[in-house]
């Protein structure tokens, strides 16, 4: 698991920087930046940005970053332009800790609109084109600019309104519909993610939008749509109020929708990640009929178990040590306010609520309450959930139908069994599923009754 900031990302920018000369306002921008980090004023930074990056980054998070990154990787000694890349000025940005790549883009009023931090490799730096800063968008672009390019099938927008607020998706289906068809309720996986797979956290993969594509062409509908608070779909409450629950209890709504729809014939649940657990806990709890389960990727221990798990393969033994003082304090009830800059991206304040309440499923029960036809689909190059964890929902559930598909990666697509490699292809949109994914499911949907 990498380090929260290397991930961050906001908007980018649609003008084109051609000029290979660092510009005044590029400079005086970066020069800015420093400044306004090395004397921890982050009310000046966030004053920089442009009203977009402002409601994607309020003032509270700026705060945060800023105080996360002095921790990990100390003062910004330097930075160096490099060159433009795209939308964004690409400046190597040597801190007392630590030598990262900044790319930044400023928009008409010299405000900044795109900023993304990535590791700096001395061997690619000349080349500067991180391919996370080249393809991330929001997810209201993604979610609103970017349909399926497939003249096909048809995408129309559905906005349900809830207690909590407003879902957003969108659904896909074939153009020409002869009688009733299935539809899949595709379920997104953790984090900030949008209707497409894609995220604010430097995730750009548009894996649901090409599920939803096959699908579509195979002659069955569906419906993928932007997690509460993030893209198009609104929340009014605060991060600290959230809970697992809220993913399953959204997917409820939406199924429900579903499935007073008279185009549709049978409702399948695809729940990728988190997820599935999501989907799982749903299909239990409902009153709402399925036809069929899909856990793509999914975890068959709880939430604790994965995670310390991930940070074995990647944290120094300090922060895994931190992270089970926390863990072991949720179990017994109570949140922990002081927390390891290392760790602040899954065990912040404001998030441990929702990690408590997500602790206390463990999937292998849940699994066993799930009383409709199951597909489990596992890749072995997984980075992130083993094929043991798909073992373990298959031995819980004996009838489920396991399938394990070799070089198949956590988003679905071919990925190498190196690590970092693997990794990569998480900012490679147009990579595309792995065939045999598709085969699967739509061979399951077709069988279910």
């Amino acid at each position: 698991m990498r380090k929260a900031f290397v991930f961050l990302a906001l908007i980018l920018v649609t003008c084109v920087a051609v000029a290979q000369t660092e510009q005044p306002n590029y400079k005086a921008a970066i020069g800015k930046f420093k400044e306004y980090y090395n004397a921890n004023q982050p009310d000046k930074l966030f004053a920089m940005f442009s009203p977009e990056v402002k409601s994607g980054l309020p003032l509270e998070k700026t705060k945060d970053l800023i105080t996360q990154m002095h921790a990990q990787i100390g003062d910004l000694k330097e930075t160096t332009f490099l060159n433009y890349f795209k939308t964004a000025g690409v400046y190597k940005a040597e801190y007392a800790k630590a030598t990262l790549l900044i790319n930044l883009s400023l928009n008409g009023l010299n405000q900044i609109d795109g900023l993304f931090f990535n590791e700096y490799k001395p061997d690619k730096s000349t080349d500067a084109k991180p391919s996370v800063v080249s393809n991330i968008k929001t997810a209201v672009e993604a979610a609103s600019q970017t349909p399926i390019n497939d003249p096909s099938l048809t995408e129309s927008p559905i906005t349900l309104s809830t207690l909590a607020g407003t879902l957003s998706g969108t659904l896909t289906t074939p153009k020409n519909i002869s009688g009733k068809i299935p539809v899949v309720l595709i379920i997104p996986g953790s984090g900030p993610t949008d209707r497409d797979g894609n995220s604010s956290l430097g995730l750009q993969t548009n894996t649901y939008k090409m599920i939803a594509a096959e699908l579509g062409k195979a002659g069955i509908a569906s419906l993928r749509y932007d997690k509460r608070g993030v893209g198009q779909s609104k929340t009014s409450a605060k991060e600290a109020d959230t809970k697992f629950t809220d993913m399953a209890d959204d997917a409820n709504e939406l199924a429900a929708m579903l499935k007073e729809d008279s185009r549709f014939s049978k409702l399948i649940v695809l729940g990728h990640s988190e997820g599935s657990l999501a989907g799982m806990l749903m299909i239990a709890s409902t009153e709402v009929p399925f036809n069929g389960f899909i856990s793509a990727a999914g975890a068959g221990d709880p939430a604790d178990v994965i995670l310390t798990e991930q940070l074995k393969k990647s944290a120094p033994p300090s922060v895994q040590t931190e992270f089970k003082r926390i863990v072991d304090s949720l179990r017994k009830g109570k949140t922990t306010d002081k927390v390891d800059p290392a760790l602040y991206s899954i065990m912040r304040p404001s998030i441990q609520k929702y990690m408590m309440n997500w602790m206390a499923f463990d999937p292998q029960r849940v699994i066993k309450r799930v009383k409709v036809p199951i597909l489990i689909i596992q890749g072995t190059t997984d980075m992130q959930i083993s094929v043991a964890q798909a073992e373990k929902l298959k031995k819980a559930k004996s009838e489920a139908t396991l399938k394990i598909i070799d070089g198949m990666s956590h988003i679905l697509k071919e990925g190498p069994a190196d690590r970092e490699q693997n990794l990569e292809t998480y900012n490679k949109p147009d990579l595309p599923l792995k065939p045999e994914f598709i085969t699967a499911v739509v061979s399951f949907i077709n069988s279910v009754k």
